[in-house]
């Protein structure tokens, strides 16, 4: 038997579908249901390995932690990871389909539609109910025929839409309404409500264009959200997270943030480089949930003046991100912050970036063949047809140094688990010391101990909660100098707070908590049948 469906759709990208979809999962996990979510298609440079080695975006692994459930492929089948301003590599039910244009993978849809199909209703037939999330808007008109995440899935699984506007914008009336009327008539019948979101002020001074709005499409409102921020990640590259945190790097906004009444520093600086195929940047939401932390996406090389810790992050393209690092000029601020005892780390294509070459000879990612590296890791990379997709378990050795008889790290290594998803293969030379202790005997990743420049395959590494407080502790206690004041930061680093996945937790309740009084949950269970 089916479960039944409720689909979410929005008058454009970045309206709230994702934060809904995983706010009525959670609401419902909390009512007693057993839920999935659904989104055929994803485009997203953020993904994540599922424990059978297979690649999914991470917008339906958080929809999932939402509803109580183990992330699985089923719950996005077709995920496009754009590696070029009109190509991306294609993955299908989690593995490497190939590398294709817009025209390319337009005439792979009619085919795709009955994979859809089949993953949606293998799914449903596993859930009391699925909750789908649409892509970008339903009228988009051009790419109605072949559509396979929007209407047209609708369609294929019988599903009622609600559609969301984003009110913080501006415009949502007329985005509603002009979302609306562009639909066939037999589409705009399948509209059961729309939701407003991201409201800010007096819902009471809404109210009359609500009113209208209702009698001008013939469709009901089922609720006003709010505008609230969550620590929760977000779906992918459409976010202001870069612009709002490169902020925080500026001189004047980033020192008095950092420094104590008494001339201390109160917080460790980390900068992310934000590259332009920058993927899986939700890794460093863990980072941003401590209070020692003040973190900031890198768009200017000279803001990587002043840094505790430099990250470069994963790429979908690193020869490309390697070489608009030599352009753009980073390397000249890198190389003396090294000097000036800044720490410098690298995950996945970061990693690969920190070495000595890197060779991509069946351009599998781009049109480059081979690259200089930053050289401070004696590494080599060599690109190859075949992605790794694997979760891993192991441990890590870093963070064992004492100043004064004190030591931030317990004498046992750091427990790690995340997850790799790359295209290279890459070879330390002798001499070169691996980093993370992997449970089937190998290792991950390479260290310089005496600059402390280290590097990693391994995506969620700040995740876990030992090994990103040992690394804070290990920031903070580089630049103090005060016995007494260093003591009694490491008692707060052991101390502190919930786990990052209790976090993630509360803030999955709090999400469905709002939802419950904001929007009519009673009438979305109607909508579903119940």
């Amino acid at each position: 038997m089916m479960g039944k469906n409720i689909m979410f759709q929005g008058t454009g990208s970045s309206v709230g579908k994702s934060l809904l979809t995983a706010g009525l999962c959670r609401a419902l996990f909390n009512r007693g249901y057993a839920v999935a979510p659904f989104k055929s298609q994803n485009m997203a440079l953020n993904s994540f390995i599922t424990k059978d080695g297979k690649e999914m975006g991470r917008a339906q692994v958080v929809q999932a932690e939402a509803a109580g459930i183990e992330p699985s492929v089923e719950m996005n089948p077709i995920l496009l990871k754009p590696t070029s301003q009109v190509g991306s590599q294609v993955i299908i039910e989690g593995k490497v389909y190939g590398n294709l244009d817009a025209k390319a993978y337009q005439k792979e849809k009619v085919h795709l539609k009955k994979k859809v199909h089949r993953t949606y209703q293998s799914l449903s037939k596993k859930y009391e109910a699925v909750i789908i999330e649409g892509a970008g808007s339903p009228a988009e008109i051009n790419l109605r025929e072949h559509d396979l995440v929007n209407m047209g899935l609708a369609e294929m699984v019988d599903a009622p839409v609600i559609l969301v506007g984003d009110i913080d914008r501006g415009g949502v009336f007329a985005s509603i309404y002009g979302t609306v009327m562009l639909l066939e008539p037999q589409e705009q019948r399948r509209i059961k409500g729309f939701i407003i979101n991201k409201f800010r002020g007096d819902v009471e001074i809404l109210k009359p264009g609500i009113r209208m709005m209702e009698e001008k499409v013939g469709i009901p409102c089922l609720g006003v959200m709010p505008y609230d921020s969550f620590m929760i990640e977000d779906e992918d590259s459409v976010t202001n997270r870069f612009e709002e945190k490169a902020s925080q790097n500026k001189p004047d906004q980033g020192n008095a943030l950092r420094e104590n009444q008494d001339g201390s520093l109160s917080k460790v600086k980390i900068g992310v480089i934000k590259l332009p195929f920058i993927s899986n940047f939700t890794d460093f939401l863990p980072l941003e949930t401590e209070q020692e932390v003040l973190l900031t996406y890198i768009q200017d090389p000279k803001d990587c003046e002043d840094l505790d810790l430099l990250i470069i992050p994963g790429s979908k393209n690193t020869l490309h991100d390697r070489k608009f690092l030599i352009e753009k000029g980073f390397d000249e601020r890198i190389y003396p912050q090294v000097k000036k005892g800044s720490l410098v780390m690298g995950i996945c294509g970061g990693y690969q970036i920190l070495g000595s070459t890197l060779r991509d000879d069946h351009q599998v990612e781009s049109g480059i063949a081979e690259i200089n590296g930053l050289g401070l890791l004696d590494i080599d990379t060599v690109m190859e047809k075949e992605k790794t997709t694997r979760q891993i378990t192991g441990r890590s050795p870093l963070f064992q140094q004492k100043i004064e008889g004190m030591s931030l790290k317990r004498e046992f290594e750091t427990i790690i688990t995340g997850y790799e998803i790359h295209m290279g293969r890459t070879t330390r030379k002798e001499g070169t010391s691996p980093w993370i202790s992997l449970e089937d005997g190998s290792f991950d990743g390479s260290i310089d101990e005496k600059n402390q420049i280290f590097g990693t395959y391994l995506h969620g590494i700040f995740e876990n909660d030992d090994f990103r407080r040992d690394l804070i502790g290990h920031l903070k206690k580089k630049r103090i100098l005060d016995t007494t004041e260093g003591k009694d930061f490491i008692s707060a680093v052991e101390e502190a707070g919930s786990s990052f996945k209790e976090l993630k937790n509360q803030e999955y309740n709090r999400l469905a908590t709002m939802m419950e009084e904001y929007v009519d949950m009673d009438a979305l269970l109607r909508v579903m049948g119940w």
